[in-house]
């Protein structure tokens, strides 16, 4: 019986833990659910009423209906158009705003290009260095991983910025 109870207050710590999404608390009720003792003093946990009847019986969890109100929609028959001085995008604001971007990504690109040649660097240098308690060969290439973590960091951050300038001509 202690296993029972056990169990139960384990799927009730379950159930309680994790929240009902919104799309299922909106279109579906949650069941109530009684926890029960027979005559013999077995605890049982269900959620059909056909179950309570002759045991001794409380509620566990009783579903509570939400409202919530519905998304508005725009394609409404009386809905009105959007206005005709609604502020628009012009070819020259346009070329303006592309411009600023490439001067932008220009300069992170000479930077990364500059964070690179750094790191390449002081991945050189640590390679040349062998430390007197680095006699084992897998301590070397330890100490070596963050620097070389850090070139290819560089080299993906050029990379990705090469492939914005090349979209920004699209």
């Amino acid at each position: 019986m202690l296993l029972i109870v056990r169990l139960f207050f384990i799927f009730l710590g379950i159930v309680l833990q994790f929240p009902v999404p919104a799309a299922v608390a909106q279109g579906a009720r949650e069941p109530t659910i009684w926890s029960c003792r027979d005559k013999d003093g077995r605890t049982h946990v269900t959620n059909l009423k056909e179950d309570t009847t002759g045991k001794n019986c409380k509620v566990v969890q009783q579903s509570r209906v939400q409202v919530v109100p519905g998304a508005a929609q725009s394609a409404k028959p009386g809905a009105k158009p959007a206005p005709t001085a609604f502020p628009r995008e012009d070819s020259q604001a346009r070329s303006a705003a592309k411009s600023r971007q490439r001067e932008i990504l220009e300069r992170e690109l000479e930077r990364e290009q500059t964070l690179l040649e750094q790191a390449r660097k002081e991945l050189a240098e640590q390679e040349a260095v062998r430390y007197g308690d680095e006699r084992n060969y897998a301590k070397v290439l330890e100490r070596l991983q963050k620097y070389k973590d850090s070139v290819e960091v560089h080299e993906k951050n050029l990379e990705s910025l090469r492939r914005e300038l090349v979209n920004l001509d699209r």
